[in-house]
């Protein structure tokens, strides 16, 4: 073979080699715009099931273990006997808490209560409605703007003074308003709201 055949072989080869790889530096970016929607979609996909989950787990109501001292019923969207939710003293001490010092028309000087709240009670059963309706252990019944616990930090006190509320001492729940800090409430049909012995409530 002569050195000019020589020359034209070996001068082909690289414009070929060329031409591939510019096509396939062209093709390069093509593909990833096709994959990147594709994984920004599984990945938001993921993210919405976990939160899903994650609400889930969170609204769960469990069964009482000890017994039970408030009944919720209604409208509620969790429940966990039957079509009510039922609750013991250690599940209402798992909801958030609150400490109201306040006077009260029933009591002698300052008193500290404290419970959960009432509007966290609300919440654990994803109440629906727009009042409650507070039955005490003796059928008294009083209806309850569910706006009062969402206004104001209205407690289902467990407690007084430390000590815990017994049915003698108008426990074992009893509905307490913030009075001192809100002067608005001393009302006399805030008053009738404020039932104690509470043992059930109704959301309408």
């Amino acid at each position: 073979m002569d050195d000019d055949a020589l020359t034209q072989r070996f001068t082909v080869s690289p414009p070929t080699a060329d031409i591939q790889f510019l096509h396939f530096q062209r093709s390069a970016p093509r593909c990833s715009m096709i994959r990147r929607p594709m994984v920004v979609k599984f990945a938001v996909f993921i993210v919405a099931v976990g939160l899903a989950l994650l609400s889930t787990h969170t609204i769960a109501l469990e069964v009482p273990e000890g017994p039970v001292i408030l009944v919720v019923s209604g409208k509620v969207g969790q429940t966990n006997v039957g079509d009510e939710a039922h609750f013991d003293k250690a599940m209402l001490e798992g909801l958030a808490q609150h400490e109201t010092i306040t006077r009260t028309p029933w009591h002698d000087g300052v008193m500290r209560f404290s419970g959960p709240l009432g509007r966290a009670i609300l919440e654990a059963v994803g109440a629906e409605g727009e009042n409650i309706r507070v039955v005490a252990l003796n059928e008294y019944a009083a209806t309850v703007p569910i706006s009062d616990f969402e206004n104001y930090d209205v407690i289902l006190a467990m407690q007084a003074n430390g000590k815990a509320l017994r049915i003698r001492d108008q426990g074992p729940l009893f509905v307490i308003y913030p009075f001192d800090q809100h002067p608005e409430l001393l009302d006399e049909e805030i008053f009738s709201r404020s039932v104690w012995q509470v043992t059930r409530i109704d959301v309408e």
